[in-house]
């Protein structure tokens, strides 16, 4: 069964330092922690913070080739995890055929949040992966540590945000490893 989820914050795990979207089931308790690449969590930060660019990002431009062929996101299914990566479809409606593609669940978030797309997570998933965010240190829960500052829920305004966004280091999502 699938449950309509939508991303509730961005988070640091304070133990590897890697970003964490952290997805919560719309009309419920239970959250979905996914850890991403700080590229996919820079990208689905400036969308929380309605950013506009004068050129388009990766994700924009991917949502420009999607309309310009004919396609309309219709949503978005956080499907599964298999050794610890998550896996995701985009179903995409065109010319009255639904294909689905294989996505990462950031790209595909990033994607939904730019054209107003529902995302849906397995059941399961809320089952298993669900954490308890903790904000202090030593509390034996998953170190996963919130960051006001690009929460969606923050009482900080747009244009505050957009400018503490700007000002952001790259540094501050960490470093990308291969």
């Amino acid at each position: 069964m699938l449950v309509e989820v939508r991303v509730q914050s961005l988070a640091l795990d304070r133990t590897t330092n890697t970003p964490v979207v952290i997805l919560q089931e719309l009309n419920g308790e239970r959250v979905l922690p996914i850890w991403i690449g700080p590229g996919e969590a820079s990208a689905i930060a400036m969308q929380l913070a309605e950013m506009e660019f004068s050129r388009p990002l990766t994700h924009d431009l991917i949502c420009s080739v999607m309309t310009g062929l004919g396609g309309d996101l219709q949503r978005v299914i956080i499907t599964k995890v298999q050794k610890s990566t998550y896996y995701a479809e985009l179903i995409v409606r065109r010319n009255g055929e639904v294909i689905s593609l294989d996505a990462r669940p950031s790209d595909s978030i990033a994607v939904a949040l730019r054209v107003d797309a529902r995302i849906f997570a397995d059941e399961e998933l809320l089952e298993v992966a669900t954490i308890e965010i903790s904000e202090e240190e030593g509390t034996g829960e998953v170190s996963v540590e919130r960051l006001d500052r690009i929460d969606p829920d923050s009482k900080m305004g747009p244009e505050e945000l957009k400018e503490h966004l700007k000002g952001l280091d790259p540094e501050d999502f960490g470093r990308f490893n291969p």
